[in-house]
This record gives C-alpha cells, sequence and structure tokens, in this order.
C-alpha cells in the first residue's frame, strides 16, 4: 500500500485502485498537488492504444493536448457526485484536488472526470 499523509492507493470493490482518505480531510483543503508530465499530440496517437488512454486528463483548451498526473492523480476514480474536485494550473504543470466536502477516514476520494457539475457521459460505463 503506498500513502501519504493524508491519502492512500487501495482497491475498490467494483472500479479496481483508488485514491482513500487516511485521515479525515476538511472541506476546501488541498488533498494534493499532482505534478504532470504533458504528452505532446504527436505522442498522443501512440498512447490511445496503450493503457496510459485511461489515466490520463484533458490539458489546456487545445482537444490534443493531455497530461499523466503523477503521484496518486491518475487513480482517482470518477463520480458524478464527488467528493473532491480538481484544478489543472497549466502554467505550473500540476493538478491540484482539493475537497468539495468534508471526508472522512477511509472514504474514497473521487472527482468528475468532465469537470464539477458536467454530468455528460463517459467514454466508459459508470459504476457507482
Amino acid at each position: 500500500m503506498t500513502k501519504t499523509s493524508k491519502i492512500r492507493l487501495g482497491q475498490t470493490k467494483r472500479k479496481g485502485r483508488g485514491v482513500f482518505a487516511t485521515k479525515k480531510i476538511k472541506k476546501g483543503e488541498v488533498i494534493e498537488c499532482a505534478p504532470v508530465l504533458v504528452i505532446p499530440e504527436a505522442e498522443w496517437k501512440l498512447i490511445k492504444k496503450t493503457i496510459l488512454y485511461h489515466y490520463v486528463f484533458t490539458w489546456s483548451d487545445e482537444p490534443e493536448d493531455i497530461a499523466l498526473a503523477l503521484g496518486f492523480g491518475s487513480f482517482y476514480n470518477h463520480s458524478y457526485t464527488p467528493n473532491a474536485n480538481f484544478d489543472t494550473k497549466v502554467e505550473e504543470d500540476v493538478i491540484e484536488f482539493v475537497a468539495a466536502r468534508d471526508i472522512a477516514p477511509d472514504e474514497e476520494i473521487t472527482i468528475n472526470y468532465n469537470g464539477a457539475g458536467d454530468n455528460s457521459p463517459l467514454w466508459f460505463e459508470v459504476k457507482s
């Protein structure tokens, strides 16, 4: 099990690996500031054919700009009712994950892959 003082990587029953709180995290608290590897458009065509396709974030306003979040960043699972939000900080090459509400110890931390409040369908079947 990999962990920091606030979070750990663990197994979920339905979604595979996920990120869990190791202690109470208060609403508005920064959970993690994950550095990213920005993947150039030319390499994205290759990444689409690998497992990494499922672990990247859209980066900037260009649809083909993507980034792989390091740390726990690419392991947060999706929820349409997430307990955390994320903010891509393009100039800093980081993604900041922030608690949207109080999160209890051992609770899975989830984000909305579409962004806060966007319930558009995703490219996979959403498991609750």
